[in-house]
C-alpha cells in the first residue's frame, strides 16, 4: 500500500506493521516536495512523521482525541486524515490551515497555534469523556517544540497529576522551540535522555514486567513505585513528572516505528494520567534542515533534492522591521549601558540574535513564557534598567495581565515592541497581530505608538528609552519597511505628536503605522481622479494628537478617513471619532474608519487579505472618493 492508498488511519491500520517505515518515507518525501514550493512549516513537521504514523495506527482517531500543540507540527497528521490532495494548498487563501482546525476536519480535536495549550484541552476533553461515561477513549495531547516551557503547560500538569482521567502526554523533545530550547526544564530533559544507568534499569524493569501481551494490570502499581525508585537512583534527583503523581515513559526513539507502536500499545491498555518522552530530531530526513532547524522552522521556497533555499538577492531593498529593530537596539544599547533584550523564545524571529552575538550578557531568551517576559522586563526595569521585551502580537495577547499589574500600574519604564502587529498572511487567524490597539488602548500609563517608516521605528525607540518616558509600547508589522537607506539619525519625537504629510484641500485621511505608506499612495492615486487629499501620520494612539485633530477640524474638512491595521472595534479610528463627536458635536465630520472588521481573518497574501478587510489602497481610494 502506497502514500495515495492510505484517505484514512483505517485505511492505514491496513498496512502491515513491517511497512510502516516505508510509509513514513513516502510521507516524509511528500512533505519534503510539497513545502519546496508551497512554502510552510518544514523542520517540526519532519521530525514527527514516524510519531504521526504510529499514533493513528495504534489509536482509535477521531474517537480518540489527538490534540497537537502549536499545530505547525501536524502537517503528516493532515496528509494520513484524508488532506493529502488538497495539501498543496497549505497556508494559501482558501486551502488548508497551517494548523489544526476543528471546522476543517473531525480528525483535528482541537485548534490550535499558540503554545502550550494542548495538555489543558485534553484533560478538559478527558473529563468531559469521564462525565459522559466513556471511560474507553483516549486523550493524547502531543507537545513539543519548546512548548513545554509554556506556563500553561505547567498547570495543566499540575492539574493531570491530581485526576483520574485517560490522558497521555507526549513531549516530544527535540531540544528546539524555534530557536535552541532554554532553560532548567530543558537541562532536566537532557539528563534523562543522556543517563545509560537510567535506560538500563528502565530496560530491566520492562522486560521483568512484560508477560508478551502487555503489561499485567496487577503489576502496575509495582510498576509504578519501582520505575520511580531506578529514575531517583539513576538521575540523582526525583522525576519532575512522578513528582506531580504522573506515570513518566521514556526516552524511546521517536523515529524507531515498532518501538513506537509497542510502548503505545502498552501505553494503551493502562489507566490514568501518563507522559511518554519521545526524542526526536527537528528536520529529519533533510539534512539541510537537520543541521540548521532555526532557518528551516519555515524556510520558505527551497530546493527540494538539494535542500537549498531558493531566495531572491534583496540588494537595495528595505529591510525587515525586525531587522531594522535588531540592529538598532545594538546602537542604542552600546550608548546606554541600561538597555537589555528580552524575549519569549523568539530570538532569530525579533532579530535580538543579532544583540546577542554582541552583547550575549545583555539578552535573555525566556523560553515561551510571555507572561514572565513580561514581568521579569518590569523587575529588571525597577533597579534600574531599560528593557527592550520583544513579543509577537498575537502572542501578547497571553501575557496581557502583566502588562496592565505589573508594567503600566507601576508606571514602569519597559519599552514593549510588538512585533508581526497587523495583519502577518498565510499563518492565518492565531498570529495576525489585530487586537493589540484594541486592548491596549484603554490601560491608563501606557504610550502606544506605531511607526510608518524604519526611520520612525528608529526614532521611536531612541525616545522610548530616553529617562522619564514611562511604559511605551511600539508595534510594527511583518515584513519589509520603507526606506533602502534605513539608517537615520537617531532623533527624539515629542510623545503624542503626529505629522502633516501631504497638503490637501477635499479630503484628511489619517493613518497609523505601515498603513500611512497606503495612504500616501491612496492620494496619489485620487490626485490622478481630480480628488486633492491630505494625509496625516498621527503616530501615536495614546495620547492622541488632538491639537493635529483640532487643525484638521478647524481646516473645515468635511471628509475625513481614518486607516488602521488592527480591528476596529475601539481602535484607533474610533478613537478619533470619539474626540471629534465630543469635542465638535454640532460639526461632525463625514468620517469613514477603514479597520480590519469584527471577525477573524483567515489565511492568505497579505494583499488579499487587505483587500478581503478592506483596508487596501483601492478601499482608501473608494472611502476617500
Amino acid at each position: 500500500m502506497t502514500l495515495k492508498d492510505i484517505h484514512s488511519p483505517e485505511d492505514l491500520k491496513k498496512v502491515p506493521q513491517s511497512e510502516l517505515q516505508a510509509v513514513a518515507d513516502e510521507l516524509r518525501t511528500y512533505i519534503i516536495d510539497t513545502l519546496s514550493s508551497h512554502p510552510g512549516h518544514l523542520a517540526s513537521s519532519l521530525g514527527t512523521v514516524e510519531l504521526t504514523v504510529a499514533l493513528h495506527y495504534v489509536f482509535n482517531t477521531p474517537d480518540d482525541k489527538l490534540v497537537w500543540d502549536v499545530g505547525h507540527q501536524a502537517y503528516a497528521h493532515k496528509i494520513l486524515t484524508g488532506r493529502r490532495e488538497a495539501f498543496t494548498s497549505i497556508r494559501t487563501y482558501g486551502g488548508l490551515s497551517g494548523f489544526p482546525k476543528m471546522s476543517e476536519s473531525p480528525y483535528d480535536a482541537f485548534g490550535t497555534g499558540h503554545s502550550s495549550t494542548s495538555i489543558s484541552a485534553a484533560l478538559g476533553m478527558a473529563v468531559a469523556s469521564r462525565l459522559q461515561g466513556n471511560s474507553t477513549r483516549r486523550h493524547i495531547a502531543v507537545i513539543g517544540d519548546g512548548s513545554m516551557t509554556g506556563g500553561e503547560a505547567f498547570e495543566a500538569l499540575n492539574n493531570v497529576g491530581l485526576s483520574r482521567s485517560n490522558i497521555l502526554v507526549i513531549l516530544n523533545d527535540n531540544g528546539i522551540s524555534i530557536d535552541r530550547a532554554v532553560g532548567g526544564l530543558n537541562n532536566n530533559l537532557t539528563r534523562i535522555t543522556s543517563s545509560r544507568r537510567y535506560n538500563r534499569l528502565k530496560e530491566q524493569v520492562w522486560q521483568k514486567l512484560d508477560t508478551g501481551d502487555g503489561i499485567r494490570r496487577q503489576s502496575i502499581p509495582f510498576f509504578q513505585r519501582i520505575t520511580h525508585t531506578a529514575k531517583t537512583i539513576a538521575l540523582g534527583n526525583t522525576n519532575l513528572f512522578e513528582a506531580l503523581g504522573i506515570r513518566y515513559f521514556g526516552p524511546v526513539d521517536g523515529h524507531d516505528i515498532p518501538a513506537m507502536v509497542d510502548i503505545l500499545t502498552r501505553l494503551n491498555g493502562l489507566e490514568g494520567p501518563m507522559l511518554l518522552h519521545v526524542v526526536t530530531r527537528k528536520g529529519r530526513g533533510l539534512q539541510q534542515a537537520e543541521r540548521n532547524p532555526v532557518t528551516y522552522h519555515a524556510p520558505g521556497k527551497y530546493d527540494a533534492r538539494t535542500g537549498e533555499q531558493i531566495t531572491a538577492s534583496g540588494q537595495g531593498e528595505p529591510l525587515k522591521y525586525q531587522d531594522v529593530f535588531g540592529h538598532t537596539i545594538i546602537e542604542l544599547a552600546d550608548r546606554n549601558p541600561a538597555i537589555v533584550g528580552i524575549t519569549p523564545a523568539m530570538l532569530t524571529g525579533s532579530s535580538l540574535n543579532l544583540m546577542q552575538e554582541k552583547m550575549p550578557d545583555r539578552v535573555f531568551d525566556v523560553g515561551i513564557a510571555e507572561q514572565h517576559a513580561v514581568t521579569f522586563a518590569a523587575g529588571l526595569a525597577a533597579q534600574g534598567m531599560v528593557p527592550f521585551c520583544n513579543i509577537y502580537s498575537s502572542f501578547a495577547q497571553r501575557a496581557y495581565d502583566q502588562v496592565i499589574h505589573d508594567v503600566a500600574l507601576q508606571g514602569l519604564p519597559v519599552v514593549l515592541c510588538l512585533d508581526r502587529a497587523g495583519l502577518v498572511g498565510d499563518d492565518g487567524p492565531t498570529h495576525h497581530g489585530a487586537f493589540d490597539l484594541a486592548s491596549l488602548r484603554p490601560i491608563p500609563g501606557l504610550t502606544i505608538c506605531a511607526p510608518s517608516d524604519d526611520h520612525e521605528l528608529r526614532r521611536m525607540m531612541y525616545t522610548a528609552q530616553l529617562p522619564g518616558k514611562g511604559s511605551v509600547v511600539i508595534r510594527y508589522p511583518r515584513g519589509a519597511s520603507v526606506n533602502a537607506q534605513w539608517r537615520c539619525p537617531l532623533e527624539e519625537i515629542k510623545i503624542g505628536e503626529g505629522r502633516h504629510l501631504r497638503e490637501g484641500a477635499d479630503v484628511a485621511i489619517l493613518g497609523l503605522g505601515h498603513p500611512v505608506n497606503d495612504a500616501l499612495a491612496a492620494a496619489d492615486a485620487l490626485a490622478s481622479q481630480g480628488v486633492s487629499a491630505a494625509v496625516y501620520d498621527m503616530r501615536f494612539l495614546k495620547p492622541l494628537d488632538t491639537h493635529l485633530l483640532d487643525s484638521i477640524a478647524a481646516a473645515g474638512y468635511r471628509r475625513i478617513v481614518t486607516i488602521e491595521d488592527g480591528v476596529r472595534l475601539g481602535g484607533f479610528g474610533e478613537a478619533v471619532s470619539e474626540y471629534f463627536a465630543m469635542q465638535y458635536p454640532s460639526e461632525v465630520a463625514k468620517l469613514r474608519i477603514l479597520a480590519i472588521p469584527d471577525r477573524f481573518i483567515p489565511h492568505g497574501t497579505i494583499p488579499q487579505l487587505k483587500h478581503d478587510c478592506g483596508i487596501d489602497i483601492a478601499a482608501i481610494v473608494a472611502a476617500a472618493r
